[in-house]
């Protein structure tokens, strides 16, 4: 470097902004805050409410924080012993569904990503077909009951084994990897199942995260499979159990004939409500935390590639 001459840190430059960015930037970050808050409001009101009293939910005094602080909803709630039965199920459910989910999404996905697979216009016809037409409720049950499904936790677990939209999710990441990689592994004697299991499968971590949310969740809110098809309630999952308590509420308190008393029953059946919502929904909002960081790029590059 000659003398005089002085050197300059890029990274450190500033870079000064236009009068229209900063504009641009401020009424962009004040449509977020307020998408925020009208999102973020809700949940909120709910755990708000859920620790306050009966009275005040009732009356309307709970706007953002608790008033007359109390656990009653929750104590409540802790009473049905079966609810913990529910949670049971529910996880157990959750975890065997979505790993059954993944695996065969996956799989279905790498097989249908390989361009020399036979027939593969027709199979992937096949199986965008089944998005648009299904057989029904009424022989959907007729043959969940010749395979001897009913009442079996398989009822809650076999039928949507694949999502479709997921599948096509998956098998347009598997595809955005580089063709490369897998000359590179064939060159080397690599079979493709290897190639599945020690390449694609470490590479798709993002889509992998994403479709496990997507999965847990809906098993974890799945109610209308158990209620078609499961009448032992021991099989329950918690969503069940959780209407049968507000059913179960809400029909007390509209039999009571005093108004005080009436009054009184209404605001418990609210509080429960909230108190049920937390409840059920606390466990599945603690895990997208986990997954959040691969959802731009498993979800992006997995609908937009290819």
């Amino acid at each position: 470097m000659k003398k005089g001459q002085k050197q300059i840190d890029v990274g450190q430059t500033k870079v000064k902004m236009s009068v229209n960015n900063k504009i641009y930037f401020t009424i962009v970050y004040s449509i977020l805050i307020f998408l925020l808050l009208i999102v973020l409001y809700p949940l909120i009101y709910i755990l708000s409410a859920s620790f306050s009293s009966p009275n005040a939910v009732s009356t309307g005094k709970v706007i953002l924080f608790p008033v007359d602080f109390s656990l009653e909803g929750y104590k409540e709630v802790i009473k049905y012993t079966e609810v913990w039965v529910g949670y049971r199920n529910t996880i157990l459910y959750t975890v065997l569904g979505t790993t059954l989910n993944v695996v065969l999404t996956m799989f279905t996905g790498y097989g249908l990503s390989r361009k020399g697979l036979p027939g593969q216009k027709v199979l992937t016809f096949l199986f965008t077909f089944t998005m648009l037409f299904s057989g029904g409720l009424v022989p959907t049950y007729l043959v969940m009951n010749r395979l001897h499904l009913i009442n079996t936790p398989f009822s809650m677990i076999l039928p949507g084994a694949i999502n479709i939209t997921n599948m096509i999710i998956a098998r347009t990441f598997i595809v955005s990897i580089p063709r490369d990689l897998e000359e590179a592994a064939m060159i080397d004697g690599c079979s493709y199942a290897r190639y599945f299991f020690e390449i694609v499968l470490p590479l798709s971590k993002a889509i992998m995260a994403v479709l496990v949310l997507y999965y847990a969740v809906g098993h974890w809110n799945a109610y209308f499979n158990a209620l078609i098809y499961l009448s032992n309630r021991d099989l329950f999952p918690l969503q069940l159990f959780l209407r049968e308590i507000l059913i179960l509420n809400t029909a007390s308190s509209s039999q009571i004939m005093d108004p005080e008393m009436e009054e009184k029953m209404r605001g418990m059946a609210d509080l429960l409500k909230y108190a049920l919502i937390v409840v059920s929904t606390v466990p599945i909002l603690c895990a997208y935390p986990f997954a959040q960081k691969y959802f731009t790029k498993g979800v992006m590059v997995g609908s937009l590639k290819g």
